[in-house]
């Protein structure tokens, strides 16, 4: 009436007050009226307006099928006078089996796929309600729910329907209002009928009971949803992450070959573009060894197969996949629905169906009501009818003789003690069936009616009976409708997909420069030379740059990186970029916060392969002579800006690290072609911070250059490498075992045309060796081509140099 007085008239306000005025009312109109279901019926406004039209125009699911497009036109001039497009791809998604768990209305004609096709126009397509989107308005006539007038007042549509099923969990509902948003996803009827009836007989019960029942989302997609622990922790909040991931199966192929088959993809992913998502990456290299992708889905159901290559690793390219594609998917559980219909609410999913029982308790009592009132009325004529049994001859001539209609009511009324309603019924018969009357029947459906007024009158006065019909009706659902799961729960977490598990495990090399720039290769990269080859190119260097580290460890193992300040830092192998052959790599400052004034003296490799080889010490050996022992776990949380491993005193450096299990003998090597084995358990375990003990005893000018761990009774040579390219083997019981601390005896003769010995390696015969020069040339041979000798001796050329270029570091593989 107020806004009517303001009809015409200018009304002065706050230009801020009528903004935040209007803006709620926008919002609560958005929010009530467009974007929230109803957690009574689980519906949408206009999901609700259009059932009830098709439920209105006897579009039931045994009827013919109807244009949808009649439907629409229904929809919009009796109860939503929008735009016609929202209302037709409500009415397509409800009946889209990819999109709802159990479709509210059957689709004749093209209504989209799970590609993402659009659905056809609506003048093409057919439609008319399901079997349980009929169940979903059954006893709307019999007043169980409220109506309201529609939007011009020519009519009345239902404020909620009567559902006897929980909707809102059975196919879900994503909606995004202003300022909230619901995302709920579908659930299985058999479950949720379960969890309901549980419900009613054990009201006090929690979330992680319901767990018993509902085991989690159930997609029309299928899929595999994980940690079941932290759904129940989302259900019972209302809101948390779900991680879905597609059926994905790693088979043997036809050629040999694996492939990767996927048969169930997550809810709401639409295939076309998960094949192009996987087809970009390919394209880029962000994934390697996928040969070919193919879609042989059919009406037989969703199939995608993906080829990979004879030497791809199938499990990391699957989680590759699953960390850049729709393979994996979180869905963002946000139970929002409207309360009675108008107040938004966070609700668990004990409040959810909670919710629903209390819609249904009034849905029966008000369904029970309107029955009892027929009953009533029925029995009442029934009554009348009774007392003119025997005397129909009688009641027919009062009926023909009257002359007219309220002449005779009141002539039967009189003459056989009726009321008004007893006599009317009588005036509705026709004659004939009047004549035809039976007593005995009369009075067995008077007796049933009664029985049926006491039972209709008990489940009013009972909150006990009504819940026992709720019960009984949804095990009839359960049956009518129940299907096995289709989403799989699994009980394990996954969380971010570690970036270790996308990286194939193999053996790679890292190269390592004193100027800090660090790449990794194949080692397949080099072929095998004869003794006394050039090389070819491995790394480029730059001016006075030159490579001084070498090893070959697996894409799996971290770095262990020591500097001269005694410091040690640790990376994942995998993180150092793979690069070409010739490339200089990239600064290792980019991946470690080393000082620029730091230098790199020493690197080797840990991983799991040191558990299966009992490792459980890294020795230190340091230019002076110094050695160290400490427990490989000191190093197993290096922080970013690293730690102490070892102190050293002023004018010593840091040379070699190894590692060891504890029981292995030490050999130490200096440049000038002396070397010392003794027993490890001569080197005490130390701290990190320890500065060590002395391993040999060096002459002038001499320094320790190499370290090598042999393990006790592994038997093999040593192989003694020099400078200037020249090498040897030398039997390792050459070398007699000594206390620490001596000066050793002679390995090799150093001269001027050999250089000083730069490395001393213990390998099998069976061994490649690489080698690699301040210039960045790479040497790869077979050890078995390198001759034996003995220990004195200079040893022959095994790789020639350029000039001023010489060996700096070695590796086998």
């Amino acid at each position: 009436m107020e806004k009517r007085e303001k009809i015409g008239k200018i009304v002065e306000k706050e230009i801020s007050q009528e903004m935040k005025e209007s803006y709620i009312d926008y919002a609560m109109s958005v929010i009530v009226s467009r974007a929230l279901p109803d957690v009574r019926d689980g519906l949408k406004p206009v999901q609700r307006r259009i059932l009830y039209a098709m439920y209105e125009d006897g579009l039931r699911h045994n009827a013919k099928f109807r244009k949808s497009a009649q439907v629409i036109g229904s929809v919009l001039s009796r109860y939503h006078p929008h735009g016609d497009m929202a209302v037709y791809d409500a009415l397509v998604r409800m009946a889209q089996d990819f999109s709802l768990r159990y479709p509210l209305i059957q689709g004749q004609g093209n209504f989209g796929s799970i590609d993402g096709d659009e659905a056809a126009a609506y003048r093409y397509t057919e439609c008319r309600l399901s079997k349980i989107g009929e169940e979903m308005l059954r006893d709307i006539e019999k007043e169980t729910v409220d109506f309201t007038p529609n939007y011009d007042g020519t009519r009345k549509e239902p404020i909620v329907l009567p559902s006897p099923l929980p909707q809102l969990l059975l196919n879900g509902c994503l909606g995004i209002a202003v300022g909230m948003a619901t995302n709920i996803p579908p659930h299985n009827l058999k479950e949720v009928c379960d969890a309901l009836i549980y419900l009613i007989d054990h009201p006090k019960a929690n979330t992680e009971d319901l767990f018993k029942f509902i085991k989690g989302p159930d997609f029309p997609t299928g899929g595999i949803v994980y940690n079941r622990e932290g759904m129940i922790e989302a259900y019972s909040i209302g809101k948390g992450p779900i991680i879905v991931r597609a059926k994905a199966e790693i088979l043997e192929g036809e050629k040999g070959r694996p492939i990767i088959l996927i048969s169930e993809i997550p809810y709401q992913v639409q295939k076309s573009q998960l094949l192009e998502q996987m087809a970009k990456l390919v394209s880029e290299k962000k994934i390697e060894g996928i040969k070919d992708i193919r879609d042989e889905s059919d009406r037989e159901g969703l199939r995608i197969v993906i080829e990979l290559s004879r030497n791809a690793y199938p499990k990391k390219v699957l989680n590759a996949l699953y960390k850049f594609t729709d393979l994996q998917k979180v869905f963002h559980l946000n139970m929002v629905a409207l309360v009675e219909g108008i107040l938004p609410k966070n609700l668990s999913l004990v409040d959810v169906l909670n919710e629903f029982l209390n819609h249904r308790r009034q849905v029966v009592l008000r369904r029970s009501k309107f029955d009892l009132e027929k009953a009533k009325e029925r029995a009442h004529i029934l009554e009348g009818l009774k007392k003119c049994l025997g005397k129909i001859e009688e009641v027919v001539q009062i009926i023909k003789g009257s002359k007219d209609r309220e002449t005779a009511r009141e002539k039967l009324m009189k003459r056989f003690s009726l009321d008004k309603i007893q006599a009317e019924a009588i005036l509705e018969t026709k004659l004939a069936s009047l004549a035809k009357l039976e007593r005995e029947k009369i009075e067995t459906e008077l007796k049933e009616i009664k029985k049926t007024i006491e039972e209709l009158s008990f489940i009013l006065k009972s909150p006990k009976k009504v819940n026992e019909v709720i019960k009984k009706e949804l095990s009839k659902l359960k049956e009518m409708f129940g299907d096995e799961r289709r989403t799989k729960i699994l009980e394990e977490k996954i969380g971010e997909i570690p970036e270790e598990e996308l990286i194939p495990e193999e053996e790679t090399l890292i190269t390592l420069t004193r100027g800090g720039y660090i790449k990794r290769s194949s080692p397949k990269d080099f072929r095998a030379q004869k003794k006394g080859g050039k090389g070819i190119l491995g790394m480029k260097t730059i001016g006075e740059d030159f490579v001084e580290h070498f090893l070959l460890c697996n894409t799996h193992d971290n770095l262990l990186v020591f500097t001269d300040s005694g410091k040690a830092f640790k990376i994942p192998v995998y993180e150092i970029p793979k690069e070409e052959r010739q490339s200089r790599g990239k600064g290792i400052f980019n991946f470690l916060e080393i000082s620029p004034e730091e230098r790199i003296l020493s690197v080797i490799a840990v991983g799991k392969k040191d558990e299966k080889d009992k490792v459980k010490y890294i020795l230190f050996a340091t230019k002076n002579g110094m050695v160290k022992k400490t427990a490989i776990s000191e190093f197993k949380n290096v922080r970013k800006n690293g730690l102490i491993a070892i102190s050293l005193r002023k004018g010593d450096l840091l040379k070699k690290c190894k590692k060891s299990s504890g029981e292995d003998e030490i050999i130490l090597a200096t440049k000038k072609g002396q070397a010392i084995r003794f027993k490890e358990k001569d080197v005490r375990e130390m701290g990190r911070q320890a500065v060590g003990i002395k391993g040999i005893k060096l002459r002038k000018d001499d320094e320790v250059v190499g370290m090598e761990v042999i393990k006790r009774g592994v038997k093999g040579n040593l192989l003694i490498l020099t400078e200037n390219g020249y090498g040897k083997r030398i039997e390792a019981k050459e070398l007699k075992t000594q206390k620490r601390g001596g000066t050793g005896i002679k390995c090799t003769n150093i001269s001027p045309k050999t250089g000083y010995l730069v490395d001393v390696k213990f390998l099998s015969d069976e061994t490649d060796l690489i080698c690699i020069t301040k210039k960045g040339k790479i040497f790869k041979t077979k050890i078995s081509l390198i001759p034996k000798q003995k220990r004195q001796s200079q040893g022959v050329k095994i790789m020639k140099l350029e000039e001023e270029d010489k060996i700096v570091s070695s590796t086998c593989i």
